[in-house]
């Protein structure tokens, strides 16, 4: 029987930026050991601000005006510090939203689960990582985050906060990154782990399929009165048909991650042609290399072989040895908009820096090219001022695509921009997408795992399995490319599973 007592209680609580803004007004709600309690709302609404306030650590710049945070019967904010860093490690699982982040990239995924565990036996780190779905006898214990996926990297996260036995885990978007039958077993993961342990669950998440298989309450967070005004909602248009000249070409690309016997083999003789104004959506399992591809074809992950051709002309295969105009015709919108982005640097400055250099501009202009960027990506100019850290998960990767536009790039990349949006939000950026595509004849290529979204807005579908190029669909008919396509996912992901089990919580 799934035990009553009150783990987290939150009453009246308000936080301020010291820009005045509210980032959390009289918000208020209990989480019971055994219950599973899903935050959901528009981004930026203060989803995150509320998950890190249980932990004791605000956003800088921002202060507690009123109200308290109860863990296990113990305010917070009372706690010293050295009193609030030991309850935390010992009672309190938190999986951020860029949880790449929050882990060392020189240490081994063994080393880092390790750490934390109240073991070090090789047989504790080997069941967490089998119990949140990392396979083992493919080598992953002994790569480094560098050579994992953002779905990869999410679960070595997830993995690590389970190691302390905590009482409270908090998962900010717990299903980024993730393919959808990997979502559903993590899922089932998370509901065994709250009714056999009594573990309480607060989780901020945007997927409504994930929340309603899993939480037994929905919270709902409204806009604060005094927040900035809501994003600017693009109207819908027409794509026009795509030149069939290729602006980027690529041929025979095969790439790896790991060293020695650690080394595995993520992409395979992989070719893909792009159109001007063509857009292609890619999806396959979590680890199938998707990522992969957008990095090796921007130069940040090196290829064993192939090549990437962009407007006729071959690129160098390192973005190190690549001329500057090559560098801005290709730009990359990442999974994790908070490692992307320079946490010295305001919204403005970020989006102004690529515009200097080549453009003879007063800097009047700039700045007014510069809210003209935050327009369409749907923030004001109130954000000019703001840093990476003073932004939630969604507004930080509007201004990662900001930043992008500000190269005028002919190809665009981006792997799970919507990740983090609400339905609305997603919409409204995808619609931008389409909109610059028509009117720039941008190339467009979409790494996700919502295969609708990606239907919807691709003219074609590439699907990954291991690396490899298995299907390619047309998608002028956003709900036949679906239909076809979510099978094709679900092929791609019965080798995790073909009925999700939830192993023994390992001891």
């Amino acid at each position: 029987m799934r035990q009553l007592e009150s783990a987290v209680r939150v009453r009246d609580l308000r936080i301020e930026a010291d820009t005045a803004t509210v980032l959390q007004n009289g918000g208020s709600l209990e989480v019971h050991r055994g219950q599973v309690v899903a935050l959901v709302g528009r981004s930026g609404v203060g989803k995150t601000t509320l998950l890190r306030s249980i932990i004791g650590i605000l956003p800088t710049r921002t202060r507690l005006i009123s109200g308290q945070v109860e863990v296990l019967g113990r305010n917070v904010f009372e706690l010293s510090d050295v009193e609030r860093r030991a309850f935390r490690r010992h009672q309190i699982g938190y999986v951020g939203q860029d949880p790449g982040s929050s882990l060392n990239p020189r240490l081994r995924v063994r080393t880092l689960v390790a750490e934390l565990a109240s073991t070090r036996d090789r047989r504790r780190v080997d069941a967490l990582l089998d119990l949140v779905r990392l396979p083992i006898d493919e080598g992953i214990a002994e790569r480094r985050v560098p050579m994992l996926s953002g779905g990869q990297q999410r679960r070595v996260a997830l993995a690590r906060a389970l190691a302390r036995d905590p009482a409270v885990l908090l998962l900010d978007e717990p299903s980024a990154g993730l393919d959808p039958v990997l979502c559903d077993e993590i899922a089932d993961v998370i509901r065994w782990l709250a009714d056999q342990s009594g573990l309480a669950v607060l989780l901020a998440c945007h997927d409504h399929a994930l929340v309603s298989r899993l939480a037994d309450k929905v919270i709902t967070l409204e806009r604060a009165a005094t927040a900035p005004p809501p994003e600017t909602v693009v109207p819908t248009v027409t794509l026009r048909t795509a030149v069939t000249a290729p602006v980027m070409t690529v041929r025979a690309l095969s790439a790896h991650v790991g060293r020695g016997a650690s080394a595995s083999r993520v992409l395979t003789d992989l070719d893909l042609d792009l159109e001007q104004g063509c857009s292609v959506g890619i999806i396959g399992a979590s680890g199938s290399g998707k990522s992969t591809l957008l990095r090796s074809i921007i130069g940040l992950h090196p290829a064993d072989s192939g090549t990437v051709t962009v407007h006729g002309a071959s690129v160098e295969p390192s973005v190190a040895r690549r001329s500057r105009n090559e560098r801005r015709s290709i730009q990359l919108v990442g999974q994790n908009p908070m490692l992307a982005l320079n946490p010295s640097r305001t919204v403005g400055s970020t989006i102004a820096r690529p515009l200097g250099p080549d453009h003879r501009t007063t800097s009047a202009a700039v700045r007014q090219r510069v809210i003209e960027l935050l327009d369409q990506v749907g923030l004001s100019p109130d954000y000019l001022q703001r840093y990476p850290h003073e932004l939630s998960g969604g507004q930080r990767q509007r201004v990662s695509i900001a930043r992008a536009l500000a190269a005028d790039p002919s190809v665009l990349l981006c792997d799970e921009p919507t990740s983090a949006l609400d339905s609305e939000t997603a919409r409204t950026i995808m619609t931008l997408l389409a909109r610059l595509r028509a009117q720039h004849s941008l190339a467009l290529i979409l790494v996700s795992h919502d295969v609708a979204l990606a239907a919807a807005h691709c003219d074609r579908i590439l699907a990954l399995e291991n690396g490899r190029a298995v299907e390619m669909v047309r998608a002028r008919n956003p709900e036949a490319a679906a239909s076809g396509a979510e099978g094709k996912e679900h092929r791609l992901s019965q080798k995790s599973s073909s009925k999700p089990t939830v192993p023994a919580m390992p001891t």
